[in-house]
């Protein structure tokens, strides 16, 4: 029998229950449960994928005022082999400051290259909209993996049945 590859439609995302302003993953079908890390992950998956949501005004309060719960969170990412925190807002944005926090752009800045350099991916997506295709799109990419993993497993084990 061939191998049917995965489908986005395959996939139920899970979003967290305390996620404020959830994203649009659609065509990925979406629940809302809680979730140990992250706000964001895939039914079946959700000790594989683990990906955060920032907007700017939360990725700077969490290089300021919350940033020992922030970094607690970032330590347990970490643990996951598909790991990210999505900002909508690009660096520019994040560059220009703007925002009413004593955080400076380059501390807001330094900060988030010290968190890459330490294995946390950041993705700066521009917006909620693109965070929503961001999210759906890395999320599927490593349920795709992981499926794929699995198959070839499988297509091991019978070859070692059959000897």
């Amino acid at each position: 029998m061939p191998r049917r590859n995965i489908e986005v439609q395959d996939l139920t995302a899970i979003c967290d229950s305390r996620e404020q302003t959830p994203l649009d993953l659609a065509p990925m079908r979406t629940e809302r449960a809680g979730l140990t890390t992250g706000d964001y992950s895939i039914r079946g998956l959700e000790d594989v994928i683990a990906i955060e949501r920032k907007s700017l005004t939360d990725l700077v309060g969490c290089v300021g005022v919350e940033r020992e719960r922030f970094e607690r969170e970032l330590v347990r990412l970490r643990a996951y082999p598909c790991r990210a925190v999505v900002v909508e807002a690009t660096w520019g944005e994040l560059l220009a400051g703007g925002w009413r926090s004593k955080v400076t752009p380059a501390s807001a800045s330094g900060s988030v290259l010290a968190w890459i350099s330490d294995g946390i991916p950041f993705l700066f997506v521009g917006n909620h909209e693109e965070a929503g295709r961001a999210v759906a799109r890395l999320m599927f990419v490593a349920a795709r993996r992981e499926w794929r993993k699995l198959q070839a497993l499988n297509g091991t084990l019978a070859l070692i049945d059959r000897e």
